[in-house]
């Protein structure tokens, strides 16, 4: 019986270990005494975690070291590159990478919004990814994250001044442990209960930029706040801050599918997959400084 056990055990990838996410992932895994393996860009950088095996480098559509960093793993939790245009084939590649070694489920973080038509550029991107991934053969699910809580403050300026033409729109941010939650506990059941589906891990309430700024204002104690912009404002702005032209389309895209109502959904997924209530976004336990040339 005990040998049964040991070699019906599940061993669970996970890329991007290095990540705010990814990370997350991983350590939840590795308290709940998982088998994994931690993959990332380079190796020296992953995390030493028990039970956790570090794979690298790996890079999504280098083939050769994808199949070498994914062999002996039947779960596949792929957490999103960042090229915007290219990640369904950076998805694509790692996904068969992972089939060419044995993978048989892949858990794919997308955003909340996804669709052929989104306003948010890289909304469209990830809507691409799940169409694949329905068609692939492989068993699947589809974590659409919320906006992570932690965008807002990376997204401030000098002046702690949040500023893009989003206007009165509303999101339910959502922080990083809820999502890394959602998808560890999906990683670790090896049921058929979530295939094919599309699943929700957002925030507790949908707020405005004004209201989400007030409330991280009042949790981290320093005076970030929101400025509603023009698109053209927006532009000029960003342009001046050395931001290449696709940086640009995607951060006004994003601002704007948030003024549109596009990210104005709120689930009780959170609750429903791990147990416990999703955090309101002044809980959230990470506030990165101001980042001014963001991927």
């Amino acid at each position: 019986m005990l040998y049964w056990l040991v070699m019906s055990r599940s061993t669970i990838a996970v890329t991007g270990a290095t990540g705010a996410l990814g990370s997350r992932v991983a350590a939840r895994l590795a308290e709940h005494g998982a088998h994994q393996l931690v993959l990332g860009h380079h190796l020296a950088q992953l995390p030493e975690l028990p039970g956790a095996e570090p794979r690298g480098d790996a890079v999504y559509d280098d083939e050769e070291a994808m199949q070498a960093a994914l062999a002996g793993a039947d779960t596949l939790v792929l957490v999103s590159s960042r090229p915007t245009g290219r990640r369904l084939e950076e998805h694509a590649a790692a996904v068969e990478a992972g089939r060419a070694v044995g993978v048989q489920r892949v858990i794919f973080v997308s955003l909340v919004g996804a669709a052929p038509t989104a306003t948010y550029r890289n909304a469209r991107d990830h809507w691409l990814t799940e169409q694949y991934l329905a068609g692939c053969g492989l068993r699947y699910t589809v974590v659409r994250a919320g906006i992570y809580a932690s965008t807002l403050t990376r997204l401030a300026d000098d002046s702690l001044v949040i500023r893009g033409p989003g206007g009165d729109g509303r999101t339910a941010f959502t922080t990083h442990r809820d999502i890394a939650a959602v998808i560890a506990t999906l990683a670790e059941d090896a049921g058929n209960d979530h295939d094919g589906a599309v699943l929700q891990a957002t925030g507790p309430e949908s707020l405005t930029l004004a209201e989400t700024a007030a409330r991280l204002a009042t949790s981290t104690g320093r005076r970030f706040r929101y400025q509603d912009e023009s698109v053209e404002d927006a532009f000029i702005w960003r342009w001046q801050q050395g931001m290449s032209g696709t940086q640009i389309e995607s951060w006004i895209s994003w601002y704007l599918a948030i003024a549109a109502g596009e990210l104005d959904f709120v689930s009780a997924d959170v609750q429903r997959i791990t147990g416990v209530a999703a955090e309101p976004v002044d809980r959230a336990e990470w506030w990165p400084e101001p980042v001014r040339k963001l991927p």
